[in-house]
């Protein structure tokens, strides 16, 4: 696939997240982590997303911006023990971060995308979220953080540079979602880390099955563990 074109922002930006990724990174409460986004985020939410993951058509995901996740790691589901790729009955994946140089962005059944734009610089954004439509064979999954960080930049910035509210991702996400009518959107919206609120999956390409013009946004809230 083509590689993006980023901002100079942008650029450092990915430099930052390789230093932070190799050195570590500082909490807001002066917390030093040396080992930092090794967490898989879609464990709190894979009991939302699995209805759609787990669709019979559905058996290639791309995670872009994986941080540390590990799909093949046992105990993704602690009730079953089953990893990520068992639990959701996938055949591949593959795995997209640039800031540990794992740079393969493969067309998939499925894109998700945990906990990356609010990441992103703001002039870059929605080129990113065209990306990873583009990526996407059916389904694009993706959850966005609506609330500042722990964690700081090396210079000193909230890691969370792009906080915006979810009627705004969502009106973002609807805007692009035009160029891309058959391809099916799930997103997540997190106020907090527990908690936040799920929009209805759609394509875009639905709405013109509707007799009225008013195309109204239905969400969920939900509190995730």
């Amino acid at each position: 696939m083509k590689d993006l074109e980023l901002s100079n922002h942008g650029k450092q930006l990915v430099e930052f997240y390789k230093q932070m990724a190799s050195n570590g990174l500082q909490r807001t409460n002066g917390e030093v982590v040396e080992k930092p986004y090794n967490d898989f985020q879609l464990a709190k939410f894979r009991n939302i997303v699995r209805p759609k993951l787990s669709a019979p058509s559905i058996k290639s995901v791309l995670d872009y911006g994986a941080g540390g996740s590990n799909w093949h790691k046992q105990n993704f589901d602690p009730e079953s023990g089953h990893s990520a790729i068992e639990f959701f009955n996938l055949e591949k994946i593959t795995v997209f971060e640039p800031a540990r140089n794992l740079l393969s962005k493969e067309q998939s059944d499925c894109v998700v995308c945990m906990d990356v734009l609010e990441h992103v610089y703001i002039a870059d954004v929605p080129k990113i979220v065209e990306d990873l439509f583009s990526l996407s064979k059916e389904l694009l999954i993706i959850n966005v953080a609506c609330y500042k960080a722990a964690a700081l930049l090396p210079n000193g910035e909230n890691a969370h540079i792009t906080v915006r509210s979810p009627d705004y991702w969502k009106g973002l996400i609807d805007c692009i979602s035009v160029k891309f009518p058959k391809i099916e959107v799930l997103l997540i919206c997190s106020n907090s880390f527990t908690s936040g609120v799920v929009f209805e999956s759609f394509k875009s390409s639905d709405w013109a099955q509707s007799e009225s013009y008013t195309v109204e946004p239905k969400w969920f809230s939900f509190s995730a563990s």
